[in-house]
């Protein structure tokens, strides 16, 4: 060998042994975030751990044996005691555990995931009310993703397959990474805005991207993507391909789609579909019409055999012949009316003029004035009777008047205000007022 010149397999070694012929890292303790967990049936748990800058892969060999957890989970925080090596056939680095134990919390991703899912589930994010249907046949769509990557491809080539009349317009977006969720939120936005201009005529808005791990897709949790996928008034289809239950652009938006892939097989209909559902529907009417054609057809022939349709001009001139004979009838009965009419009228007449009205006026005045003259005397006989009747009564009443009793030498005597008739209301000392007809006298009784 060459002084310097290392092949791959003896850099290997030599980096394999160096890492475990040291003592800085035997037995080390690793603290960080599980993620990418593999339980075997052989015994072995593969795993990555990782923080917010880094990742390193780890095993740990027969872990049933060391007492390692079985519940672990992804975002699980976890400390791992082991010692570094390399694997030296794929030349990975990788930590060989040989105890591990829970430090019970979530990592920081899923703690900060878990936040924010509470945040904008209070504030009405993900309410199924407010979630917007999409249209049934899609001619313009809008996609927000990556520009070299598989998910526009996949939506391109799976709407040509559906249907080639579909446009597809693309907002080139970075998917992960610093700044992603701003360029995905922002492509949102853009789309919206020129859709109101009316420029593109969109019927809704894809957002997505591939798979990846939760660090890849986080972009899709960010505030600005979901501020901006709840504000579209354009429906929205988040197509991230991931296997975690949800992100939180998938809970915000209209619809969810497991890929990009899917998102266009869920909104885009099959063209031959359609085709194929117009053609049963034209023949359906087609049925239809003739059924209806048919029918109207039979009402038609039956209508013709009626007896009033056959006989219609006979039944006509039937008619007619019955109302000139009504008219004939109706006009003898008038001129019998008139004539029965004017008769009476020429009786009352002569009857009339037999009578001699002014005498008969002249005698009816005459006993108009005599029984006038009969009931004026009668009112004032009356009005005489009523007059003394109330000069008795008037005389009468005067007796009882107070100020007539008192003009006669007679006194009230009151105490507190109440007339006493008896002395045995008063006792001594009573204060009492003695009415005259000319005042009053206070007085104590004794």
């Amino acid at each position: 060998m060459d002084a310097g010149i290392f092949t791959v397999s003896e850099l290997n070694r030599a980096v394999k042994e160096y890492l475990e012929g040291t003592s800085a890292f035997k037995n080390i303790y690793i603290q960080g975030e599980i993620s990418n967990i593999t339980y075997y049936k052989s015994g072995h748990l593969y795993f990555t751990l990782k923080d917010n800058k880094a990742s390193v892969k780890c095993a740990i060999f027969r872990y049933m044996i060391k007492g390692v957890p079985r519940d672990l989970k992804e975002g699980d925080q976890v400390k791992l005691l082991g010692s570094a090596t390399l694997y030296e056939q794929g030349g990975s680095f990788q930590v060989i555990g040989e105890h591990l134990e829970k430090q019970n919390k979530l990592g920081e991703l899923y703690e900060r995931f878990e936040k924010l899912k509470k945040y904008y589930f209070e504030l009405g994010y993900f309410d199924e009310e407010i979630k917007k249907k999409l249209p049934k046949v899609p001619l313009n769509i809008g996609v927000v993703t990556a520009e070299t990557g598989a998910a526009i491809r996949d939506i391109i080539n799976t709407a040509q397959k559906r249907f080639s009349n579909i446009n597809i317009y693309l907002y080139p977006s970075k998917v992960q990474g610093e700044g992603a969720a701003q360029e995905i939120a922002h492509g949102i936005e853009v789309f919206n805005r020129e859709n109101v201009r009316e420029k593109l005529g969109l019927d809704f808005i894809i957002v997505g991207r591939g798979g990846g791990s939760i660090e890849d897709l986080w972009a899709f949790n960010e505030e600005a993507v979901i501020e901006a996928v709840y504000r579209s008034d354009l429906p929205v289809i988040s197509a991230v391909g991931h296997e975690i239950d949800n992100l939180l652009s998938d809970l915000t938006a209209d619809v969810r789609a497991a890929t990009p892939t899917q998102a266009i097989e869920i909104s885009v209909p099959m063209k031959s579909d359609l085709l194929q559902e117009l053609e049963y529907r034209k023949n359906l009417l087609n049925k239809h019409l003739m059924n209806e054609i048919t029918l109207m057809k039979n009402n038609l022939e039956k209508r013709k055999s009626n007896y009033m349709i056959r006989n219609f001009l006979n039944i006509i001139i039937e008619k007619k012949m019955m109302m000139i004979d009504k008219e004939n009838r109706l006009n003898k009965s008038l001129k019998y009316k008139i004539t029965s009419s004017s008769e009476k009228l020429l009786m009352v007449k002569r009857m009339l003029s037999k009578i001699k009205l002014d005498d008969k006026i002249k005698e009816k005045k005459e006993e108009l004035a005599d029984s006038e003259k009969v009931l004026t005397r009668l009112i004032i006989q009356r009005i005489k009777e009523y007059k003394n009747e109330l000069e008795y009564k008037k005389a009468v009443v005067s007796k009882y008047n107070s100020d007539d009793i008192l003009k006669q030498g007679y006194t009230l005597t009151k105490h507190k205000g109440k007339l006493i008739v008896k002395k045995e209301f008063l006792k001594k000392d009573d204060e009492i007022m003695t009415v005259f007809s000319d005042g009053e006298v206070k007085s104590i009784v004794q």
